[in-house]
């Protein structure tokens, strides 16, 4: 295995289903290229393990458990590979506080260190209830999903990261309170829809990038997920300037790139905007 360096970043491209041991395999196989390619940090795409609604609250039940599974496996994998992995995101029934959900959960990221050990969690903020022009028609996440309420962010070895998903991506301010706590990347599980990605993923993310000068490492579902349900994928990772310097269109894939902190100091000096704010 090569030896990662310690501010290259993966993005995990994935096309999960409602098999979830299958999702788990694909998981390991995308992880071990990831790790293989020289990264340090791997970030897993949204709902990568369980993507089913059907499944979220019972899933979500045992992963807030003494049996967890999904846990366990990012867990085992980020040991066994020697990298920090950014879980995507998976269904846990209990908050941070330790209090139980009763009839929903929440959609969170964990993050793993290469001991294996969680060092951060994110309960994805904004919850997608919208009409799309899809076989899928409606989403409410809410009607499955409890709202977190916390902004997190943590030190990894690509440098501070803050932690957002999906739909997270459509609210400037939450992005603004991450650069408020002095991160240098922001990394975006995400499980677009094909009709919503295909219109506005590209502009929202550099977008993010430029006006907060930050790296952006989003990682997509990116397929025909199930007779209904198609998701756009491109995964990529976006520099502080809004170049696209790495990106994968369809299908399961990785893509890695190194995170150039030098190069992001040097544009935030060279251009303050954070300094120039007047509101």
């Amino acid at each position: 295995m090569t030896t990662p360096v310690a501010s290259q970043v993966a993005a995990i491209q994935m096309v999960s289903t409602r098999d979830i041991e299958a999702n788990l395999q694909e998981a390991r196989r995308l992880l071990q290229d990831a790790a293989g390619r020289g990264s340090s940090v791997a970030v897993l795409p949204e709902n990568f393990a369980v993507l089913s609604t059907h499944q979220m609250v019972d899933c979500g039940r045992t992963e807030a458990g003494s049996e967890a599974v999904i846990r366990s496996f990012l867990a085992a994998q980020a040991k066994a590979l020697g990298i920090w992995i950014v879980g995507g995101s998976l269904p846990l029934a209990v908050r941070p506080d330790g209090s139980e959900i009763p009839d929903r959960v929440r959609a969170s990221c964990l993050v793993f260190d290469d001991e294996g050990r969680e060092v951060a969690r994110y309960d994805k903020i904004h919850l997608f209830d919208a009409m799309v022009e899809d076989a899928h028609g409606q989403y409410r996440e809410s009607d499955t999903f409890e709202p977190g309420d916390q902004v997190v962010t943590v030190d990894t070895p690509a440098g501070r990261l803050g932690l957002a998903i999906c739909y997270d991506l459509r609210f400037p301010e939450l992005f603004r309170e991450l650069r408020a706590r002095e991160v240098e990347w922001v990394c975006l599980p995400s499980a677009f829809t094909w009709q919503t990605g295909d219109a506005h993923w590209h502009a929202l993310i550099r977008a993010r990038a430029i006006e907060n000068q930050v790296w952006v490492v989003a990682a997509g579902q990116g397929g025909q997920n199930s007779e209904r349900r198609r998701t756009y994928g491109h995964s990529l990772i976006c520099d502080p300037w809004g170049r696209v310097v790495t990106e994968h269109a369809e299908g399961p894939g990785v893509v890695v790139a190194e995170l150039d902190r030098d190069h992001l100091r040097e544009l935030r000096r060279r251009m303050p905007v954070w300094e120039h704010r007047r509101l």
